[in-house]
């Protein structure tokens, strides 16, 4: 009766032992991955949006020399997805939003020079739209898009406060028009550039569960919010934080945005 008991003791210490180390192998590797997010830049600061090209490029420095790797957003997407993926360490994702002129004149040459690869957020009313001067060309987008190291997904079609629009409208228009947002913005650039967009940064960072579920349904497989901190496992898939980048991050600064060594 005992050598009875003590064989089953022993197989549940074996057993115990074989679940805890499936269990450990099935963990999928850590995720912690910031995504700098940058506006416009120039020779001067003309706003809290404005990166200094000087600035923008010891930033870019800073990445290569510290040895971390910047890593398209689709490589983060996927790695987030699939719990198998390898581990992405030391990584960093650059996203710009609006299609500010100045992404294609000081942005695009530091992305050539330092080979880093770039995903433009675009609202497609102010592409080549002479009465928003600011903005780039569809012959600038289709240019970077070329390169190799530059993807463009959606910021909406014209960039809406839904906020603002959400009191002013019936709750039937209000819901035509976050579709129309939604989905003219995927079908202009899938059609002009030859896309298939299903990325979504979300205007002013406004988001909620109802346009978070709009979304969804137009087809968008994730979202981006400006919520400031890292993408890990823990973040819902249609409101992924990113950092806004300032002028003011320099240096040590800057270097606290990057994963920690």
């Amino acid at each position: 009766m005992r050598r009875l008991l003590a064989a089953l003791l022993a197989g549940l210490v074996v057993t115990s032992s074989f679940i805890c180390r499936a269990s450990e192998a099935a963990e999928p590797p850590p995720l912690n991955v910031p995504i700098l997010l940058y506006h416009r830049l120039g020779p001067v600061v003309t706003d809290e949006m404005t990166v200094t090209t000087a600035v923008d490029e010891s930033q870019l420095k800073l990445i290569k020399e510290r040895g971390y790797q910047v890593i398209p957003l689709r490589k983060l997407m996927e790695a987030y997805n699939e719990p198998e993926a390898p581990a992405l360490e030391r990584s960093v994702v650059l996203v710009a939003d609006d299609g500010h002129r100045s992404v294609y004149t000081d942005l695009f040459p530091l992305i050539k020079r330092f080979q880093v690869p770039v995903t433009l957020f675009i609202y497609p009313s102010a592409i080549s739209n002479p009465s928003a001067p600011y903005a780039m060309t569809w012959e600038q987008l289709a240019e970077m898009k070329a390169s190799g190291l530059v993807d463009i997904q959606s910021h909406t079609f014209w960039h809406p406060n839904f906020k603002v629009d959400k009191k002013r409208l019936t709750p039937a228009a209000y819901e035509k028009f976050v579709q129309d947002q939604l989905v003219k913005s995927k079908t202009v650039l899938d059609q002009r550039l030859g896309l298939k967009v299903d990325l979504l940064a979300w205007p002013f960072g406004i988001y909620d569960d109802e346009l978070t579920k709009a979304a969804s349904e137009a087809g968008y497989a994730a979202a981006f919010s400006i919520d400031r901190r890292p993408v890990t496992r823990t973040e819902k898939v249609m409101s992924l934080p990113r950092f806004i980048v300032t002028d003011a991050d320099r240096g040590d600064r800057f270097e606290r945005l990057l994963p920690p060594k």
